[in-house]
């Protein structure tokens, strides 16, 4: 396991506490380029942009907020920031609107009290929500909400809307579905099924995880099941639920769990399909978050997994580790993609420290996960055989290379020195003039 460095890092002022999952990255205002939200337990919402320390947008809202995001979740085409607080207040906010832009002479947003508007949307659901997903679920193209509660239930909703105005919000969430778990939630993904089609995964204590079948028949059943959730005891469990119990050493029920696609925490593994293993990675530390990013550029996405000491686990698909250490406690941590300079999106590891700061290390690309060496990195380099040859050095000679390289690097002098000597005729007459000088290539 070998550990990487990153230093470039903006620091952003941030004063209150908050949830794990009160966190995310996503582009809030549909400019194409990604904000960090973030929600206090005062209900406070707070949007940052760049690598400005100030927030540009701040939004109140109703109670505790326990977790936000950033969707299509009306599917109008674009983005809505969501909240949800743990009384349960679901909040829908409108960056884009006309009514959010009145920002001062720097070009920032007021954080005056004209400035904190009201959600343009508010509705009451079920409270105590921990965990929040917003994706296509059952493979209709359109985005369901998927909320994850401290008593073990999972719900789906679905936005009906009353407005054909793509710029007014105008509705009301439905319930879908309903499903009891055997144990607590901790995380939400969807991931390709063997047809192709979406498979909802919520996670499960023991190394285990479920998946949820959405089995709604119609639009008009899942209408008046949301239409008549409002209603006391109206709801009753579905239990459309199939269990997967990971092959692994660690089966311990009090050990939570959480995924992306198949992977689970306490031992990190990555499955393919339902049963089938294919790495299994133990960690030294506690961790309590996972994400995943691509942070090689190679179109693969890697696993993010954050310690509350601030540790931090990069593993790619073949097992490959790389470990890197923020300098504080975190209270929260998100990975993804974050716009902070150059106008452009770039892999961002995000840190909430418990000295009121959120600290975002930009641009944390790595060439490559495994681990390699000089040598190996200049044979690839179709210049540098021509140039050993030059030198006189046989290529199929690995010590050789080696002394090479390492006088250039460490005696760079002395190389300089030889290189002269050679230039020169018996007698000690010099034949510069007619000496090819050869540029040394390390």
């Amino acid at each position: 396991m070998r550990s990487v460095s990153y230093v470039q890092r903006v620091a952003l002022d941030f004063g209150g506490s908050l949830f794990p999952r009160a966190i995310c990255l996503g582009d809030a205002d549909n400019d194409t380029l990604n904000e960090l939200v973030v929600g206090d337990t005062n209900g406070k919402l707070y949007v940052y942009k760049n690598d400005d320390s100030k927030p540009w947008a701040v939004r109140s809202c109703q109670g505790m907020l326990t977790c936000v995001g950033v969707g299509d979740v009306c599917n109008k085409g674009k983005n809505l920031v969501v909240a949800v607080s743990a009384e349960g207040w679901f909040h829908l906010f409108d960056l884009t609107s006309p009514t959010s832009k009145h920002p001062d002479a720097s070009g920032h947003h007021e954080l005056a009290a004209a400035d904190e508007q009201k959600p343009v949307f508010k509705q009451h659901i079920p409270a105590n929500t921990k965990v929040m997903l917003i994706n296509d679920i059952d493979g209709d193209g359109k985005c369901e909400l998927v909320l994850g509660y401290t008593d073990r239930v999972v719900r789906a909703f679905r936005w009906e809307d009353w407005s054909e105005n793509s710029d007014h919000v105008s509705g009301q969430l439905l319930l879908l579905k309903k499903w009891l778990l055997e144990g607590q939630v901790d995380s939400l993904s969807v991931n390709p099924g063997p047809d192709g089609s979406p498979e909802m995964m919520v996670s499960q204590p023991g190394c285990g995880y479920a998946i949820l079948l959405c089995t709604w028949d119609s639009e008009q059943q899942a209408t008046t099941e949301g239409r008549d959730s409002s209603a006391p005891g109206s709801e009753a469990p579905i239990r459309d639920v199939i269990l997967h119990q990971t092959s692994g050493r660690i089966h311990n029920k009090n050990v939570s769990t959480h995924l992306i696609g198949s992977i689970a925490r306490g031992t990190l593994k990555l499955m393919e399909g339902a049963d089938k293993l294919l790495w299994s990675v133990q960690v030294d530390h506690q961790l309590f978050a996972l994400e995943k990013l691509d942070v090689t550029g190679n179109g693969h996405e890697e696993v993010i997994a954050c310690a509350w000491d601030g540790q931090t686990y990069i593993i790619d698909h073949n097992r490959t580790v790389a470990r890197f250490q923020a300098d504080e406690n975190v209270s929260a941590f998100c990975a993804g993609l974050y716009a902070c300079k150059g106008g452009s999106n770039s892999p961002c590891l995000v840190y909430v420290s418990f000295n009121q700061k959120i600290y975002i290390y930009w641009d944390v690309q790595l060439e490559r996960m495994e681990s390699t060496n000089l040598l190996k990195i200049l044979d690839c380099n179709p210049e540098f055989g021509s140039l050993l040859q030059q030198l006189g050095v046989e290529r199929s000679d690995v010590s050789a290379v080696k002394n090479l390289i390492h006088k250039t690097l460490y005696f760079p002098e002395k190389r300089q020195q030889s290189s002269t000597t050679q230039c020169q005729d018996p007698a000690g007459i010099d034949s510069s003039a007619h000496c090819t000088v050869v540029q040394d290539p390390l």
